[in-house]
């Protein structure tokens, strides 16, 4: 299913994966892992990627937004990237940071420009900003040691402006100081019951931020990131914000 919203089109592929159409420009953000381009993953809960995802490779992508080190998929950054693709990827990915046998950023075969978490840029004709993106230290999102799961500094969100309409993802992160405040006409939070901002929280976050329009993702792609989208739709609908599923 493709959104279209204020003369761009916007499709989630599954996961973290978006991918965002305006007249001239392909972007996509955080393409790839858990078999949503490959189809090689079967998800048992819905609302995961779409049938026609699999063997998912246009490599039409003009530019490649990755958030962090989880949303890091070389393989399928090669899938949507074209060959003259530049990759915006947060400057903290550590390939040895994960026990996945990865690239690094260097080994890519396109432009790569790292960023921080509060950067300004401008790649292909797309104004681009990153946004902090991580855990509470004192919130729900920590694991066993009592650290975030995602501490600050280890990732980003992005908002870019295509054709004058800007979209905001999130990336992995809580509800941070500052979000209610961004100029945003397409917003796209992660509405996991778990590693993020879950459903109740991402639905307070729209009302004070009052886009023009929601379109969750980062949901149900396994069990830790169930949600349900249709109370999350109803909760932002009762709360006079647009919103959309994409299915």
């Amino acid at each position: 299913m493709t959104i279209r919203h204020d003369g761009i089109t916007a499709e989630w592929l599954g996961y973290a994966t978006l991918r965002l159409e305006g007249d001239d420009t392909v972007v996509y953000l955080d393409p790839g892992r858990y078999g949503v381009l490959t189809g090689e993953w079967e998800p048992d809960t819905p609302g995961v990627g779409h049938p026609e995802t699999r063997d998912y490779a246009p490599k039409d992508g003009d530019v490649v937004c990755v958030t962090h080190v989880h949303h890091y998929d070389p393989d399928g950054i090669r899938r949507v990237a074209a060959d003259d693709a530049t990759v915006v990827a947060f400057e903290g990915i550590n390939v040895h940071a994960t026990d996945r046998d990865l690239d690094r950023l260097s080994d890519l075969d396109y432009e790569v420009r790292k960023v921080s978490m509060e950067d300004e840029l401008f790649v292909d004709g797309v104004p681009i900003w990153t946004v902090p993106a991580y855990n509470h230290a004192d919130g729900p999102n920590v694991g066993a040691d009592g650290e975030p799961i995602h501490p600050k500094g280890i990732g980003c969100g992005f908002l870019l402006a295509i054709d004058d309409t800007r979209v905001f993802w999130t990336g992995d992160t809580d509800v941070l100081a500052g979000h209610a405040e961004l100029d945003v006409s397409l917003f796209v939070p992660s509405i996991s019951q778990s590693f993020t901002m879950n459903r109740h929280e991402a639905a307070e976050l729209a009302e004070a931020m009052d886009p023009d329009l929601v379109l969750p993702m980062h949901y149900n792609t396994f069990e830790a990131l169930e949600a349900d989208d249709e109370a999350f739709a109803a909760d932002v609908a009762s709360r006079r914000v647009p919103v959309v599923l994409d299915r």
